[in-house]
């Protein structure tokens, strides 16, 4: 039994890990693992990166080195399994001691030709060990060719979902760098700002203690001359001698109040207005002009609008109208769906607005591409250069995307909506300005000019009156 196993493990290092069979002109890779040259030139066929099937270690090259001790042992333990007189017996049905000669398809066991007439194999399919042997073989080889597909495809996917977590990270990374640069330049600002309001309560401080500090040296100056002199006449009260007291001190001492000055307290205060005001507004709005993109104020191109669209005279505000006003047709104008162009159109740089929707309920706010079509029934999706947002009047919020409009779940009716685009970034994302949530963001590539696009709603029933309004950023 011994000799048998030592047999059998040292035949193991002869079989080729992807056909199952003994090698066959066997190649070693770097990483020190051993194939037939044909099983490890076909699976990497269809790979754009090779690597070792055992431990997935990247080949860099196909630097396939021939293991010619390798094919000389794979030969000898070929001759050895053709030639079993040089191995020991053959394998015997324990039940009967015989020579296992027939294989039962039924249950799927070796048996000699007593047990193909014994009770518990009547009525069962035989065949040829040969036969049986030819026919599981193949099977196999099916299901390794199956399960080598399988294992070629995982480890692609494998591949793969290692990239997507890499772009992942890489996007995350920068990201990052954006926020920080964001709110750097703001904290930047407001640092600037705080340092230049305590220099100058710092100068106003200095000037005031400045006065103050003097006037209080005169003050010091002339109490000392004051307590001198009462100490004078207070020592020439203890004279008691008539004669000399009125001999040496009375014609000097009749004056001696003369040059006492009256001193007064200088008051001034800090200018309280300037440094306990209300400092973060006014902060705000000098950071106003560095902080980048802010509510740009848009206006309306009235050559773009559908003819039942009224704008006011500003050109920011607009509402449906049932009568249709007598207006030039042209490929400009919208003449199916209530829409207006934006006046000023992007072809570089990050911008935002945002759009007054009130309690209208129905609207639609977004971008669109300069050749996108505007006339016939068109369908505004990104496909046709349309990335819009709105309401549907009693269906609710959607994105309209393509092959259907996706819903957005709200969780309040948002009264304003802001819209950001990034065109170098390829990126239309809106929001709701009250608590600046974000409600959807589409991703695509701009090559051509980009014009916000407004959308009223119809008010054939009555009951969406109210305008579109574009909110200009008021700071001043």
């Amino acid at each position: 039994m011994a000799s048998r196993q030592q047999w059998e493990s040292w035949t193991e290092e002869t079989i080729c890990p992807i056909c199952l069979a003994f090698f066959t002109d066997p190649v070693v890779l770097e990483c020190g693992h051993n194939f037939c040259r044909s099983c490890i030139t076909k699976s990497w066929e269809k790979k754009r990166i090779n690597s070792c099937p055992e431990c997935r270690r990247e080949v860099p090259e196909r630097n396939l080195r021939a293991n010619r001790a390798l094919a000389k042992l794979a030969e000898k333990a070929r001759e050895l399994t053709l030639n079993p007189k040089d191995n020991e017996s053959k394998l015997h049905c324990e039940e009967h001691q015989e020579e296992f000669k027939l294989f039962c398809d039924t249950d799927k066991t070796l048996i000699c030709l007593i047990c193909r007439d014994s009770r518990a194999h009547k009525s069962h399919n035989f065949m040829p060990i040969k036969e049986a042997f030819e026919i599981y073989k193949d099977q196999l080889k099916s299901s390794l060719d199956y399960l080598t597909e399988k294992k070629l495809a995982a480890l692609q996917t494998e591949v793969n979902q290692k990239q997507k977590i890499s772009e992942v990270r890489e996007r995350a990374s920068s990201l990052q760098i954006h926020i920080t640069s964001e709110f750097t330049k703001m904290h930047h600002f407001l640092n600037e700002k705080e340092q230049c309001l305590l220099r100058d309560l710092k100068e106003e401080e200095r000037k005031i203690l400045e006065t103050m500090q003097k006037n209080l040296r005169k003050i010091q100056e002339n109490l000392n001359l004051i307590k001198e002199k009462f100490s004078k006449l207070q020592k020439q009260m203890e004279q008691n001698d008539e004669l000399i007291f009125l001999k040496e001190e009375v014609n000097q001492n009749w004056s001696i109040c003369d040059d006492i000055q009256n001193t007064t307290v200088t008051s001034a205060v800090l200018p309280i207005e300037r440094f306990k005001g209300p400092l973060q507004y006014a902060a705000w709005k000098k950071m106003i002009d560095s902080v980048h993109p802010v509510p740009a104020s848009l206006t309306l191109d009235p050559s773009t609008a559908h003819p039942q669209l009224i704008m006011t005279e500003d050109r920011i505000s607009v509402r449906h109208n049932n009568q249709r006003q007598s207006l030039p047709s042209s490929p400009r104008r919208f003449d199916s769906w209530a829409f207006v162009l934006g006046s000023e159109g992007f072809t570089s740089g990050r911008h935002y607005w945002e759009v007054e929707v009130g309690n209208k309920n129905e609207w639609g706010v977004g971008v669109t591409r300069e050749s996108a079509e505007r006339m016939g029934g068109i369908v505004p999706i990104p496909e046709t250069g349309y990335w819009v947002a709105g309401l549907i009047s009693g269906q609710g919020y959607f994105a309209f995307t393509s092959p259907t409009a996706l819903r957005l779940k709200l969780s309040v009716n948002p009264q304003k909506i802001g819209v950001y685009l990034d065109y170098e970034g390829g990126q239309v994302s809106f929001y709701n300005v009250d608590n600046m949530s974000h409600l959807h963001t589409f991703t695509d590539t701009f090559t051509e000019r980009i014009f916000p696009i407004f959308n009223p709603g119809w008010n054939f029933d009555g009951n969406n009156p109210a305008h579109l309004t574009i909110c200009g950023l008021k700071v001043h």
